[in-house]
């Protein structure tokens, strides 16, 4: 903790939580002028995020694809290697590496903007007073004409399966294995799932998805999930959709899975080493006081705000996971920049219209607004373009030409409603839509756009250019 004197501190800001939405709105309030400070439970900064989520988990796709085309592609390209073997503790070393440069980037950030910091757990003592308990049991009374929540969100439980970190693992656990387990059962096809099954896949695994839906990604557009899960499949990983698990028992030898169809019918067992339960996150506000204040929070937990990011309770607010919308880091992010801008007295916005979303598997797949079952939902008529990598060049050169890209636009303006892809580098072809869409751009202004050659983003070009059926190379 901060040495200061046990007497009240006085601030313009408290912020409880420094994942990528807390330090974010922390540094910006700082630039604007705020007298600010940060609670932070953990001992370094930048939440799940940064310490147990999309950070160390980036690294180790991006290190088991390093070791898959090693051992399985390099010798397509006319690189002939040999007694490729696999160090685990020092992946896991490189993904440390990373955790470390990244919350330690934080750190200073925080003090370059003169952001006061409190390392134990925050909780609000009433108004405009947030009580910080360290480890040791010591307590700093913090008062602040603001205080925002941004505690982000937990793993969500399986009723009846306990985890373990060990066998029975969350997400958390999923990135520590000391071993590459020779069979990993994934409870969920979302984002997590899929991810950390594709690293464990890569290194040796044999992974199969239990998912309770008849899809995977749900929630993304129904023919991107379709694509991808036979390119997921043709890698290697086994999928059981519409299944249920209704059982976890461990024992010496690893776990005792029982699954039966989600409809209802005869149950089997399914043996493996390692479970990995990834069936979603909840928001985290346990311990935060918030009933003894009257913060008010709907039925799945998540605290209700106004369009300011406002509680019902003068002076307290909350943004990213702990309230309503995608549970993204830079949608937290967004939302922290706005808030500080309008505790200052700008006008903060986020457009939560183009919030892109991106599954870091190889191929990726990202996604940003609307998709086809939406606006059919919506009965919003709309043209939609796709265009396949088979058929970009620069994917041809590559090697790399599973996925497409679909561009979705309104029937009668040709605004662009929604893109979806799936293909290498998706997560960084979205961001040109995003731009465009965030300006109103149309399909024919994306397609009317010089794109360089031979790139990938060329694809998104002839997507657009197909909405109107004249793509070129298709």
């Amino acid at each position: 903790m901060t040495d200061r004197k046990r007497t009240p501190m006085s601030y313009d800001l408290v912020v409880i939580g420094t994942g990528p939405g807390g330090y974010v709105c922390a540094i910006r309030a700082a630039q604007l002028g705020l007298r600010t400070a940060v609670v932070e439970k953990r001992a370094t900064h930048g939440g799940t995020c940064l310490n147990v989520g999309c950070i160390p988990s980036k690294a180790l796709l991006h290190a088991s694809e390093a070791f898959e085309e090693a051992t399985k592609h390099f010798a397509d390209l006319g690189i002939e290697v040999s007694g490729v073997k696999l160090d685990l503790k020092k992946m896991m070393g490189f993904k440390a590496e990373g955790v470390a440069g990244n919350t330690k980037g934080v750190e200073f950030l925080l003090k370059k903007n003169k952001v006061d910091t409190f390392h134990g757990t925050g909780k609000i003592a009433g108004a405009g007073r947030v009580e910080v308990v360290s480890e040791d049991g010591g307590n700093q009374m913090l008062e602040t004409k603001s205080i925002v929540i941004a505690t982000g969100s937990d793993v969500t439980r399986l009723p009846g399966v306990t985890i373990d970190e060990k066998v029975v693992v969350s997400s958390t656990g999923a990135l520590e294995l000391d071993r590459v387990p020779k069979k990993l059962l994934v409870i969920g096809a979302g984002v997590i799932g899929l991810e950390l099954g594709s690293v464990w896949r890569r290194l040796g695994a044999e992974v199969i998805v239990v998912e309770y839906l008849d899809r995977v990604l749900p929630g993304m557009d129904g023919e991107v999930g379709k694509q991808f899960q036979r390119i997921l499949t043709k890698q290697g990983i086994q999928f059981k959709l519409s299944t249920k698990v209704t059982g976890v028992e461990v024992g010496k030898k690893g776990a005792n899975v029982t699954v039966e169809p989600a409809a209802g019918g005869e149950a089997e067992s399914l043996q493996a080493d390692v479970v990995l339960v990834a069936i979603g996150r909840v928001p985290y506000t346990e311990g935060l006081g918030l009933d003894t204040v009257g913060v008010q929070r709907d039925d799945k937990g998540r605290i209700l705000t106004d369009a300011h990011y406002a509680t019902n309770v003068t002076g307290i607010y909350a943004i990213g996971d702990v309230i309503a919308g995608p549970m993204l880091a830079h949608k937290a992010e967004d939302e922290g920049v706005a808030l500080a801008e309008t505790l200052a007295g700008q006008s903060g916005h986020v457009n939560y219209g183009v919030i892109p979303n991106v599954v870091y598997t190889f191929p990726e797949v990202a996604s940003v607004g609307k998709t086809e079952e939406e606006l059919t939902k919506d009965g919003i008529a709309y043209n939609a373009g796709k265009f396949p990598f088979t058929a970009n060049g620069r994917a041809k050169a590559n090697g790399t030409t599973d996925g497409f890209v679909k561009v979705l636009a309104d029937a009668q303006t040709d605004r662009v409603l929604g893109v979806h892809i799936v293909g290498a580098d998706a997560g960084n072809l979205i961001a040109e839509v995003a731009v465009a869409m965030e300006f109103g751009a149309s399909s024919e202004d994306i397609a009317r756009t010089c794109h360089a050659h031979p790139t990938l983003t060329e694809a998104v070009k002839e997507a657009a250019l197909a909405v109107s059926k004249r793509a070129i190379h298709v």
